[in-house]
């Protein structure tokens, strides 16, 4: 984004407002005076040279509660845009949001196999500066780009240890190198949780953990109000706790994980297998391999009561229910969100959780905690790729400035 000559201590404040008022959606200026302990009247000159900037504009007036109700402030979400791009293993997505977190532009879906590919950075970096190329906005309206990703992924350092190698250097710095643009990266569970707080079902809640049923199956942790990354950054692999019984071996090397017995990687895998010995389904086989048209089309059929795509839900949901109540033992969560791509098929995995959960934990602990379906499903990991970017858009301006 291009940032106006202005004083560090100046533009750090509008750019605190800016990211606060998309998160909060609208406040009035005493609110704000509060949050960042800063003088009503510097608050009331940031708000506004950014209404004559463009950024802010009057909401109107808060509902009465007697007195003199504040006028609220809200930020113009044509303002500037986001780009949000959400990765899984086998596909990636790329969209344009603006500040009210809606697309601006159509989503580019393109298929993007990480493991064991050497141009998928490069096919990523083509894809993105591709998208951005035809964008109906120029790339100086783009605040920055946000990415979720699945793998080990070091947020500090901003490396993805898993997927998506840059030759040694730090993927975000090689991502900001080709793109000419701020950029973020995360763990994708992280994201969709961070999502799920920030939008979406477990908004203002401290303990909820994050089921992401995806390709694999992702844990993003909200604990005590915040995303909880353990040590160095690499806390929430519930794919690799070793839970199945036939011992097969994990992409990470190890057997019996989760993922190789739960995952929707597993169940395309299961329907491919079964579809070729003749089980009656209203699947069909287009090729041997797993694909994103296979996992919709499973949820699809399971959706409209096809009882092969049930059949392979409802094992899944069960092998991911035990994994779940081991989560419950050791967070004792108020709530288990299940999102990602797997939340379409949600009431559909509830009951063998459930059952699960009845047979595998304890009683006083399973009954406090809730177990939920997210309203943001699949857009999770793209609203918390812009998440991800808004949270540091008043660093990354910051430093812009100081740079200048």
């Amino acid at each position: 984004m291009e940032i106006k000559p202005r004083s560090v201590k100046s533009t750090h404040l509008k750019n605190m407002i800016i990211k606060r008022l998309y998160f909060d959606k609208a406040l009035s200026c005493a609110e704000l005076s509060v949050l960042f302990d800063r003088s009503i009247p510097s608050i009331a000159k940031a708000l506004n040279e950014l209404i004559d900037e463009g950024f802010v504009v009057e909401q109107g007036y808060a509902p009465s509660s007697g007195g003199r109700r504040p006028l609220l402030y809200s930020v113009k979400p044509d303002a500037m845009y986001i780009l949000a791009v959400a990765m899984d293993q086998l596909s990636t997505r790329i969209q344009l949001l603006d500040l009210f977190n809606q697309p601006i532009a159509d989503a580019l879906s393109i298929d993007l196999k990480l493991l064991n590919n050497s141009s998928a950075l490069d096919t990523l970096v083509k894809s993105i500066n591709k998208y951005i190329g035809k964008a109906p906005v120029s790339r100086e309206k783009i605040a920055g780009i946000g990415i979720g990703m699945p793998g080990f992924v070091n947020v500090i350092d901003g490396i993805n240890y898993t997927y998506l190698d840059a030759g040694g250097k730090s993927l975000v710095s090689y991502l900001r190198e080709q793109t000419e643009l701020p950029v973020y990266i995360d763990n994708d569970s992280s994201l969709i949780a961070l999502a799920e707080q920030k939008f979406g079902i477990a908004k203002s809640q401290k303990n909820v953990m994050v089921v992401n049923l995806g390709w694999g199956i992702g844990l993003g942790m909200i604990v005590k109000g915040e995303i909880y990354r353990g040590h160095n950054g690499l806390a929430g692999e519930l794919s690799h706790i070793p839970l199945s019984d036939d011992d097969t071996l994990c992409v990470c090397g190890k057997r019996g994980c989760l993922e190789s017995a739960a995952s929707m990687l597993v169940v395309a895998e299961k329907a491919i297998e079964g579809i070729k010995k003749g089980r009656i389904t209203s699947l069909k086989l287009l090729d041997d391999s797993p694909s994103k048209a296979l996992g919709d089309a499973i949820m699809e059929a399971a959706s409209n009561g096809d009882q092969f795509a049930i059949e392979l839900l409802t094992d899944a949901g069960y092998k991911i229910g035990k994994a779940i109540a081991i989560l419950i033992h050791i967070m004792n969560p108020k709530a288990v969100v299940l999102s990602g791509r797997g939340a379409r098929a949600g009431k559909i995995l509830l009951a063998p959780i459930q059952q699960a959960l009845h047979k595998y934990c304890i009683p006083r602990l399973a009954e406090s905690t809730e177990l939920i379906i997210s309203d943001l499903g699949f857009d999770a990991e793209l609203i918390g790729a812009a998440v991800l970017m808004m949270e540091n858009f008043d660093k990354e301006v910051k430093n812009q400035v100081a740079m200048a």
